[in-house]
């Protein structure tokens, strides 16, 4: 059979077993078995398919129809300008926080030129995958330090893996923390970003079983009221920012007034909420003065 044959089948077994996307999800898995991008399949298709890439198929297939997300089946996810190591060690990276990523380089770049006695500090507290860190390490245009922190073992070595495989190991360093624990340096902080647990409990069981039985329940679970996290960070916060450092936060669709509360709470100004491109509430912002 050739590529082309083979990813019609596969996308027509996928279809029945109920699989989302089944084109999509048939032709990353091929591209990934070629080595190239799901743009350039065009000129393999009319090829003829080993059989040890039809038995790869078969056992990505199936462990798609068993619910894995695409996204670990692959093994790797590209984000922004990124492509990473993605495994069940960490949440699956999100387009949603991309855009979590363009409003800190914002602010970033609009800072650069503040007076600093030493490099600005930025610290992405739940890193995960390394995703955001990593991005704002290779786009920023300036020179800062770099920090992603994660309570997970597992998730630290996975962020350190995709720091070499991106080249950008010497740029960004990761430390086994829970939350901001890591720092006792008073104002020692610039930016403080996260994409923190912000489910409630009891809707986490509610999920989608692509995320609820695949995806770390540590990186999506924010207790009863889904806001244990940003209490937690903002009180650090007070401490560890410099006067004038800024938080940044991904939020849940219906957490932007309580967020708004919560910070103005802990003193801080310049609050921001903003929507993501579905138009729900996503990304929280402040300034400590």
């Amino acid at each position: 059979m050739t590529w082309h044959e083979v990813i019609a089948k596969a996308a027509s077994f996928l279809n029945g077993k109920g699989v989302p996307d089944p084109q999509v999800a048939a032709e990353l898995l091929a591209a990934r078995l070629l080595g190239v991008g799901r743009g350039l399949l065009a000129s393999s298709l009319a090829k003829d398919v080993p059989e040890k890439y039809l038995e790869a198929m078969r056992r990505g297939m199936a462990r798609l129809v068993k619910g894995e997300p695409l996204q670990y089946v692959l093994g790797e996810w590209d984000f922004r300008t990124l492509t990473l190591t993605c495994d069940k060690r960490a949440l699956i990276p999100r387009p949603e926080t991309e855009e979590l990523v363009t409003r800190v380089l914002r602010h970033l770049h609009s800072t650069r030129n503040a007076q600093h006695s030493s490099l600005p500090l930025v610290v992405d507290v739940g890193t995960g995958t390394g995703a955001i860190i990593l991005s704002l390490a290779k786009e920023f245009k300036g020179a800062a330090v770099f920090l992603g922190t994660d309570v997970s073992e597992d998730a630290i070595q996975l962020a350190r893996e995709n720091a070499v495989r991106t080249g950008l190991a010497a740029h960004v360093k990761f430390a086994v923390a829970d939350g901001l624990d890591e720092f006792d340096e008073p104002e020692s902080v610039d930016v403080l970003v996260s994409n923190p647990p912000y489910i409630k409990t009891a809707v986490c069981e509610t999920l989608d079983p692509q995320v609820k039985d695949f995806e770390p329940r540590l990186a999506l679970d924010g207790g009863v009221t889904g806001l244990d996290f940003y209490d937690r960070y903002l009180a650090d916060a007070l401490n560890l920012l410099k006067p004038g450092g800024a938080v940044f936060f991904e939020i849940g669709e219906d957490q932007g007034p309580a967020l708004e509360k919560l910070m103005s709470d802990y003193g801080f100004s310049d609050i921001q909420i903003e929507k993501d491109y579905a138009g729900h509430d996503r990304y929280a912002s402040a300034i400590l003065k």
